[in-house]
């Protein structure tokens, strides 16, 4: 592939995330998106009409195109790696939609696809090119913590009935998971990057409000390999809006806590001698981004895009993605044996 050429791109699922994605590939000057899918027909032939793409209702059809470059798949959980893994075999780069599968062994199958056929695949965790979570992400790396003792992840928001009756999969256990997989995952992928690999969890869920299969409440403690502690707390119960998306790092010498609706604001900064720094930061910082979506897609888009002409991997990988999704399952799992769980999960 020529490194001056324009990267066509094709979107699988023409849903709530889905204009999100196409306005952040049509941002690019690399970019173009040339192909839509949904197997609902108005839906996609109007998504196709508002950003001048060719629409598809079955993907297969969409993946014959030669000039198809990257495979956006924004459908229903379950079908991520089904599919992930078809655009694979067509020679496609993959970039997928968290979670990239319902289960481990799923998720295995699509990052084998994706090697064998020598494509690259990138899961959307877009929080991670957040500038706030970016400049935690280096002080963790230039070792400012000092030793890492805890850290938290937190999700309040509302997520009312009209929410889950947009879709029949929304909130079941085979197509979708709960407000851990579903919204949750996001945040759960920051905590464990900054900290490493999970040693052991043990957690509970509920599902107290909404009229769903899965939770609409999570909660675990997790001890890191590196012997830091970690909280999760999910809802999607908040009354009666959104409140905050948090990600709390507390170490020997440093204490940072990132907020706002979409962990984009830095709330706590310290660290011995950061007064000069911490006015910077504070000056600099963005307001709070129009959804809880945040600011990161067309980071993340670019990335892929250099990833492709570098020849490197994804910032956020394959192995990468299938991180959080394991903590979550591990989580499921102890909702059912009542027990503490230690990774790696047996598939």
């Amino acid at each position: 592939m020529l490194n001056n050429k324009r990267m066509c791109f094709g979107i699988i699922g023409c849903g709530r995330i889905a204009p999100k994605h196409a306005e952040s590939i049509m941002a690019q000057e690399e970019a173009e998106l040339v192909a839509v899918c949904d197997i609902i027909p108005e839906r996609v032939r109007d998504f196709a009409e508002r950003y001048s793409a060719v629409p598809y209702e079955d993907y297969r059809r969409l993946l014959e195109r030669k000039d198809l470059d990257i495979v956006t798949i924004a459908t229903s959980s379950d079908l991520h790696a089904e599919i992930g893994c078809a655009a694979a075999q067509a020679g496609k780069h993959v970039m997928v939609e968290k979670p990239m599968a319902m289960n481990l062994r799923s998720a295995d199958q699509l990052i084998a696809a994706c090697r064998e056929a020598g494509v690259k695949l990138a899961v959307i965790h877009q929080n991670r090119f957040n500038k706030s979570v970016k400049l935690l992400r280096k002080a963790i790396e230039d070792g400012r913590f000092g030793k890492l003792t805890h850290g938290q992840a937190t999700i309040r928001w509302n997520r009312d009935d009209n929410y889950y009756a947009q879709a029949p999969w929304r909130g079941t256990k085979l197509k979708d998971g709960g407000v851990l997989m579903n919204q949750s995952i996001h945040n759960i992928d920051l905590l464990q990057w900054m900290f490493g690999p999970v040693d052991s969890i043990f957690g509970y869920t509920e599902t107290n409000l909404r009229q769903i299969e899965m939770e609409d409440v999570g909660t675990a403690v997790l001890r890191f390999k590196n012997g830091a502690l970690g909280l999760i707390e999910a809802s999607s119960t908040i009354y009666p809006q959104n409140i905050e998306e948090t990600l709390n790092v507390f170490g020997a010498t440093g204490s940072v806590i990132i907020g706002g609706i979409a962990v984009n604001r830095i709330e706590v900064w310290e660290f011995p001698d950061s007064e000069a720094e911490k006015r910077e930061i504070f000056a600099a910082q963005e307001g709070d981004p129009p959804t809880v979506y945040g600011f990161g897609h067309r980071e993340i888009i670019q990335d892929m895009i250099q990833a492709i002409k570098d020849d490197r991997l994804p910032a956020v990988h394959g192995e990468e993605g299938r991180k959080a999704l394991e903590i979550i399952l591990a989580i499921y799992r102890c909702q059912q044996t009542k027990q503490p769980v230690v990774l790696p999960l047996e598939l």
